[in-house]
């Protein structure tokens, strides 16, 4: 079963998903534009419609959607409309493009459950939209943080986020 979210730079999304039992693959990508084999340098510049994303390939009997819902709203800000942190721009915006009617009620229900609750402080902007054609990032996106640990923006941004979420998990 396949899951896409954009939740701010997919470097910072990537890296989490890979931790999840039951999550077979996580591809980076773009969804949601208008240009067709969209490049990085494109979609970065905001023109293309499209949002940096990640294709979630998962097992349904190990990992729920839901549970994959959970993870996706945990871990960025689903407050923030086209920006996380000092990524901003559409294509930073918080996505989650769904691949059937399950996972599109799904999503409703869970974004409706979060204000219900008022689990964040302002209202919630995420964007639930079908899945369209999805473009995988060039190679070098691929793996970006177990690549670069050494970026600045791997070490101050993504590691950060990462521990933070581990942590959450012990």
């Amino acid at each position: 079963m396949k899951a896409t979210f954009g939740g701010g730079c997919f470097w910072c999304t990537e890296v989490i998903f890979q931790q999840l039992e039951g999550v077979n693959s996580v591809q980076p990508g773009y969804m949601g534009g208008q240009r067709e084999n969209p490049t990085y340098e494109q979609v970065c510049s905001g023109a293309t419609g499209h949002a940096e994303v990640i294709q979630i390939d998962f097992d349904e009997a190990t990992v729920s959607y839901k549970s994959l819902l959970e993870v996706f709203f945990k871990t960025h800000d689903p407050t923030t409309l086209n920006r996380q942190g000092n990524d901003v721009g559409t294509q930073y915006r918080s996505v989650i493009f769904y691949h059937n009617e399950q996972q599109h009620s799904e999503a409703a229900e869970f974004i409706r459950q979060l204000t219900e609750h008022r689990v964040y402080d302002a209202p919630i902007v995420t964007e639930v939209s079908q899945a369209a054609r999805f473009y995988v990032a060039e190679s070098y996106h691929h793996d970006y943080f177990n690549n670069n640990p050494e970026n600045p923006y791997c070490a101050a941004v993504i590691e950060p986020k990462l521990h933070k979420f581990l942590k959450s998990r012990a």
